[in-house]
């Protein structure tokens, strides 16, 4: 991961669910079964250059294992 973030994530929204998501078979196999989502927010992050900026972020989360591949998909400022 280039970057962290920085605080809360807010206006979080689940884009897909289960067998939705195409990834799941390989978020199972790495991570374990559970019940995964992908979801999107809005976040404040820090870059490799110590820059802080807004961004829309994407990531796969489930119920017991947490927040995973987590990617920037657009900044916001």
């Amino acid at each position: 991961m280039d970057f962290e973030v920085v605080g809360a994530i807010e206006a979080i929204e689940v884009i897909a669910a289960g067998r939705r998501i195409r990834q799941i078979v390989g978020l199972q196999k790495k991570y374990g079964k559970g019940r995964w989502r992908k979801l999107k927010g809005i976040a404040n992050i820090r870059l490799k250059d110590a820059s802080v900026r807004i961004a829309e972020i994407h990531w796969y989360e489930a119920h017991g294992i947490g927040r995973r591949r987590l990617k920037i998909k657009r900044f916001l400022d």
